[in-house]
């Protein structure tokens, strides 16, 4: 099994336990191939909740560049409940796990 595919499984087994969904495989695939080499290193493979410039990046560079949406309220709205699903006390939140959960939450998956 090649270190995506392994990660891959960690991710929708983080999407089972700690937010009780589960994963639509070939959308998580999708999302962590598109988040790119950024899932193999420590600091960017996950997302700060409490951070408000990494937020912000999530954001800009995911949901208004990469899903096309417009930016607004609702946008930070989703990326709130998002992170709120996730389990805000949980210290790891990867990056591909928020993608997969905003991108469901905005009802995007044609962006894949």
């Amino acid at each position: 099994m090649s270190k995506r595919d392994e990660l891959i499984v960690k991710y929708a087994a983080d999407l089972k336990e700690k937010c009780g969904v589960d994963a639509d495989m070939d959308l998580l695939t999708k999302v962590t191939i598109g988040c790119g080499p950024s899932i193999y290193n420590a600091d960017s493979s996950t997302v700060s909740g409490s951070d408000d410039s990494e937020l912000a990046t999530v954001k800009n560079n995911f949901l208004i560049k990469k899903l096309g949406l417009s930016d607004g309220a609702k946008l930070d709205e989703g990326i709130s409940a998002v992170m709120e699903q996730y389990g805000r006390s949980n210290r790891n939140k990867y990056r591909a796990v928020v993608y997969y959960l905003l991108t469901k939450h905005f009802g995007k998956e044609s962006a894949y």
